[in-house]
C-alpha cells in the first residue's frame, strides 16, 4: 500500500508514525509545503498538554485528550523529550462564576479526570499571586515544547524509511476513477501516487478535501491567538497554569497565564479573526483568504450572534492596557509594564453554514481519502490517539 499524508505538523507526523508502525512494509509519504515540520499551529501553541477538562464526555475530544495526555508524556519520556506534568488551577474569580466552575467540575470528573474542588487558601498555596473565589486543580495537566515532539516524530519517520518531503507543496489532486483506484498527488515536485490519502493540512484542510472532490461540511476561517509573556523579573509571578473559567459558547478558553517548559511565562491568547489563513500579524494580509472568509454565510451568521465578543477581542488585541486588565482578574499584581509580546498562532477553526462552530475533531472518510478537517486544541496533545483512530479505520 502507496499511503500519503499532506501535512507535516503533529497530527500529520503522528498519523505518518502509526502508519509506519502498523505497516512497515507500505510506502508512506509525508507532504510538507514548509521546510520545517510544525510549522503553524503546531509551533504557535502555549505548550500544554491537556488533561480533557473542556470536552463534551464521550466526544472525540475528551476520549482522545484524555488518552493523548498519558500517551504524550509516555513518548516524551521514551524519547528523552523535556516535559513536566505540573498541573494547573482553573479559577473563578467572581461569584457570578461559581455555577460555571460547578458545571466545568462536574464536566471533568464525569470525563474521569484527577481534579479536585479547593478553596481560594488551598488555590494560594499552588499560586501565591493568584485572586479567585473559588477554584479547582487538575492534577494531569502538562507542559512541553510541541516543536520538538514534531522534529523527534519526523527523525523516527526517517529511520522507519518514510518518504519525508519538506518544502514540497500540493498543487492539485486527481480523485481515483474507480473506488480502489489510486489517488494522483500532484506537488511543486512532481507526482506521486497514493492509495490512500490522509489530509492533515491544517489551516489549510478544506481547500486540499475539495481539490480531491470532497465538499467539506464546513469551513476553515483563521483566528488569531496573540500573547504576551511576563518579563524574566516578573516570572515568579506565576508557578505553573492559571486559567480563567471558560465561556462554554466559544471554543476559546480565555485568556490565560502558562510557564512554558523553557521556564518563560505566556500570557494569552485572545482570538480575533485573521485577515489571513497564516496571519500571525495584522498586517498580514492575503486577498484570497480574505475574500474566502467574507464570502462565507457561516462566518456572517457567527458574527451577528457573537459580535460583541468580536469587538471585545479586538480591543484586547489593540489595547495592552485592556489585556492587562484581563490578566490582573487571575494575578492582580500583573501591571501593562510586565508584558512583552511575543509570537502569536493561529487556529483553524471549522465553521458550519450555519454559523455554528465545529466543537469537536471532524474527520470525514470517502472512499480512500481521510480528511481532518477540524483538529484544534487539544490536538496536539490529542495527536498520537488521532493516529491510531485514523490508522485503524483505514480501507485495507
Amino acid at each position: 500500500m502507496r499511503y500519503v499524508v499532506i501535512g507535516g505538523g503533529i497530527v500529520g507526523l503522528a498519523t505518518a508514525r502509526q502508519l509506519v508502525n502498523e505497516h512497515p512494509d507500505a510506502t508512506v509519504t509525508v507532504v510538507e509545503k514548509e521546510r520545517g515540520w510544525g510549522a503553524h499551529q503546531t509551533g504557535h501553541n502555549s505548550g500544554v498538554i491537556h488533561a480533557g477538562v473542556y470536552y463534551a464526555p464521550g466526544s472525540l475530544k475528551a476520549e482522545l485528550c484524555k488518552a493523548g495526555s498519558r500517551s504524550m508524556v509516555e513518548f516524551c519520556a521514551e524519547n528523552d523529550i523535556p516535559y513536566q506534568v505540573c498541573g494547573k488551577l482553573i479559577v473563578a474569580t467572581d461569584e457570578a462564576e461559581l455555577p460555571r466552575l460547578h458545571a466545568l467540575y462536574d464536566r471533568a470528573r464525569t470525563n474521569g479526570l484527577p481534579v479536585r474542588l479547593i478553596t481560594p487558601d488551598e488555590a494560594r498555596e499552588y499560586e501565591p499571586e493568584v485572586s479567585c473565589v473559588a477554584a479547582f486543580h487538575v492534577a494531569s495537566t502538562g507542559i512541553v515544547n510541541f516543536g520538538t515532539v514534531c522534529e523527534r516524530l519526523a527523525e523516527l519517520l526517517a529511520k522507519a524509511g518514510a518518504d519525508m518531503r519538506p518544502g514540497e507543496q500540493v498543487i492539485g489532486i486527481e480523485a481515483a476513477t474507480t473506488s480502489n483506484g489510486p489517488v494522483t498527488v500532484r506537488t511543486t515536485r512532481g507526482e506521486i501516487q497514493a492509495d490512500v490519502l490522509i489530509n492533515c493540512a491544517g489551516l489549510h484542510a478544506d481547500r486540499i478535501a475539495r481539490m480531491a472532490g470532497v465538499n467539506p461540511p464546513a469551513r476553515i476561517i483563521p483566528f488569531r491567538g496573540e500573547y504576551y509573556e511576563l518579563r524574566p523579573e516578573r516570572r515568579d509571578l506565576v508557578r505553573g497554569l492559571i486559567y480563567p473559567v471558560p465561556d462554554p459558547q466559544f471554543p476559546f478558553l480565555g485568556v490565560h497565564l502558562t510557564k512554558m517548559i523553557d521556564g518563560s511565562v505566556h500570557a494569552g491568547p485572545n482570538a480575533v479573526l485573521a485577515l489571513a489563513r497564516e496571519g500571525y500579524r495584522w498586517g498580514i494580509i492575503r486577498p484570497g483568504d480574505l475574500l474566502d472568509a467574507a464570502t462565507y454565510g457561516g462566518l456572517w451568521r457567527l458574527a451577528r450572534k457573537h459580535w460583541r465578543y468580536g469587538a471585545s477581542e479586538v480591543l484586547r488585541s489593540l489595547s495592552k492596557q485592556r489585556f492587562a486588565a484581563s490578566l490582573a482578574r487571575l494575578v492582580p499584581a500583573i501591571r501593562p509594564e510586565d508584558l512583552v509580546k511575543a509570537e502569536a498562532g493561529v487556529r483553524a477553526q471549522a465553521i458550519r453554514p450555519d454559523g455554528g462552530l465545529v466543537d469537536d475533531f471532524l474527520i470525514v472518510h470517502k472512499d480512500r481519502q481521510v480528511h481532518v478537517l477540524n483538529a484544534p486544541s487539544p490536538a496536539a496533545t490529542s495527536s498520537l490517539e488521532i493516529g491510531k483512530y485514523i490508522v485503524a479505520r483505514l480501507p485495507n
